[in-house]
């Protein structure tokens, strides 16, 4: 039984993953936080290696067996955390379901796209395997694949990169879940086929009454398709807030860095790209401190004491830096710059 309309479909309270690598542990997620209620929009974005995929598959119970998790993560007030795989794998594709960033390795070669998109429906839905069928090829007629009817029995290597994305995504979508976690879902598609992939996804996200998570590294996706966004380094959030709010009153030196970073429209020939010095963090040598101190241009001595608290610098939005009042000052600068 879900819970009222105004109470979070999901909501997850200090999040932490520790993985052990062959490095030793690392600490991948560091206390993170967030809820959405249903029809709610969320964006993850940071760079390869911050934390946001492993977020993301924490949530959907598919970290390794020697990952430890901490914190809360609860649908519709039911905990997950610890939650069998048997009783996951009634949720996963079902209540939860996820479009991955590269269709080729989410795609079972040896089966099927027309089995693949009716798996789900005949696992959680009880559907014969005609009714699957039929239903298969709606879906995928729905997500614009071209002569759905005619190559339903047709298998990955068959189609192209795009084509394989919209596959994904009528098999995250079959059983309409609550919460769609799309992870870099245009990562391996040319700019105009990934207009087509996002716009597809915001229909059916809007359509179907779901709740989303993006996931990205680029910050226009993010400013075009979510409501509240939170900005990842080194497995915490250092900034969060809603979407305009974030991009109208970056506070963080990071968020300024990515947004400084960004391809210009109408740049000339040649010009370079400006870039944020130094490299992200080994998950297992982060410092105690800031975790991006060691590439910040505002950074003091008291920014390695500790892991600085989040200060609010207006309604919902969050940074996590000693430095707002530089920072915001700046601000900008950032953004002209």
């Amino acid at each position: 039984m879900g819970n009222p309309a105004n109470a979070p479909l999901i909501d997850v309270d200090n999040l932490g993953v520790r993985l052990n690598t062959s490095r030793g542990p690392a600490q991948a997620v560091r206390g993170i936080s967030f809820s959405l209620k249903r029809g709610e929009t969320l964006g993850l974005v940071g760079e390869s290696g911050c934390g946001k995929s492993v977020t993301a598959l924490a949530l959907m119970g598919l970290l390794p067996d020697n990952a430890v998790l901490g914190g809360s993560v609860r649908l519709d007030g039911r905990q997950l955390i610890k939650l069998s795989d048997a009783d996951y794998c009634k949720l996963r594709g079902n209540r939860i379901s996820m479009i991955f960033q590269e269709p080729m390795t989410a795609l079972n070669p040896m089966h099927t796209i027309g089995q693949q998109v009716a798996e789900p429906l005949r696992r959680h839905k009880n559907y014969s395997a005609g009714q699957a069928r039929t239903e298969a090829i709606a879906l995928l007629d729905r997500v614009g694949l071209p002569d759905a009817a005619k190559r339903v029995d047709a298998y990955p290597h068959q189609f192209s990169g795009g084509q394989r994305q919209r596959v994904t995504i009528a098999m995250a979508l079959a059983c309409e879940p609550d919460l769609l976690i799309a992870d870099e879902p245009t990562t391996a598609l040319d700019v105009t086929i990934q207009g087509q992939i996002l716009d597809l996804i915001a229909d059916l996200v809007e359509e179907r009454g779901m709740s989303m998570i993006l996931i990205s590294h680029d910050l226009g996706v993010i400013a075009e398709n979510v409501e509240r966004m939170m900005v990842m380094y080194g497995g915490t959030v250092v900034e969060s807030g809603p979407t305009d709010e974030v991009f109208r009153r970056m506070g963080h030196p990071y968020t300024q860095g990515l947004f400084r970073a960004r391809p210009r429209f109408g740049a000339r020939k040649g010009t370079r790209l400006k870039t944020i010095t130094g490299t992200v963090p080994e998950l297992a040598d982060l410092p105690s401190g800031c975790t991006f101190a060691d590439r910040c241009p505002l950074v003091v001595d008291g920014c390695r004491a500790a892991l600085p608290p989040v200060v609010e610098v207006g309604h919902g939005h969050g940074v996590r830096c000693i430095r707002t009042d530089v920072s915001m000052a700046d601000r900008v600068g950032a953004v002209s710059a």
